[in-house]
């Protein structure tokens, strides 16, 4: 443990490094859940039933998830980079514990994110979202969805490692745009047609994206038949823990083999 604890935190800084030096990626994905909050929340908002201030409170929590979701490409693209260009292959001779530069590229995506988090939650205080929750409802409603941005990541880096090349990895990661318009993120499931609110509600992003608007006590929370959004704080724990049980092991058993 104390291996991996060392080596985990040198991959980590290693990381970080990585990330000072792509400033343009860093502000890119910085800023995009910014503009995407103004332009839905004002254009959007004035198609939907509900008003702007009210839609507005809705699409905070849900461009939160969207963002978290994001860590599949992430995780997906720069293990792949580090694959096909010999980096890993480099790390694999060396002394140190497997785990440790998977694990590394998780902690430092995590360490991002959060800091990152910082920035939007001031814009959208600005355009009118609230906290109508408890503090400490608020402080669960952020560890949560950090756990699922953690989850997230690891699915990226056993896809990464999967991946045949750099283009196919980036291909397949810009396809997660698809996975909050699947969901309840930007607009309500109730009037989709079955089979589409169905898959919406089973969607790992519904249920994280209900639970932050039940702890951060915003308004209207909405419903569904599906078990993870009608428990949405024991759905939203359960998606993260099923897929950190699933894809931490396979991406660190997939790293420390080096299976192409």
């Amino acid at each position: 443990m104390s291996t991996l604890a060392y080596d985990g935190g040198a991959m980590l800084g290693r990381q970080l490094r990585r990330v000072r030096n792509s400033p343009g990626l860093t502000v890119l994905t910085q800023t995009m859940p910014i503009t995407m909050l103004l332009f839905f929340g004002y254009v959007f908002g004035s198609a939907l039933a509900m008003p702007g201030p009210q839609y507005r409170s809705f699409l905070v929590p849900g461009l939160l998830v969207a963002t978290a979701a994001n860590g599949v490409m992430t995780g997906m693209f720069q293990a792949a980079q580090d694959t096909h260009r010999g980096v890993a292959d480099r790390f694999r001779t060396l002394p140190m514990s497997r785990a440790a530069v998977p694990l590394g590229q998780a902690v430092a995506d995590l360490l991002v994110t959060a800091a990152g988090t910082v920035p939007f939650l001031l814009v959208a205080l600005a355009v009118g979202w609230r906290v109508e929750g408890s503090p400490l409802h608020a402080a669960g409603a952020l560890a949560l969805l950090l756990l699922f941005r953690f989850a997230a990541t690891w699915v990226g880096i056993f896809l990464g490692l999967l991946s045949r090349s750099e283009e196919a990895a980036g291909q397949l990661g810009s396809a997660t745009f698809m996975l909050p318009l699947l969901s309840n993120a930007y607009i309500p499931t109730d009037n989709l047609p079955g089979p589409v609110r169905t898959l919406a509600e089973w969607n790992p992003l519904s249920a994280v994206t209900t639970a932050l608007r039940e702890l951060f006590g915003n308004a209207p929370v909405p419903g569904g038949s599906a078990w993870p959004v009608a428990h949405p704080v024991a759905g939203s724990l359960a998606w993260c823990g099923a897929l950190l049980v699933v894809f931490l092991p396979l991406a660190v058993h997939r790293y420390a083999t080096g299976e192409r």
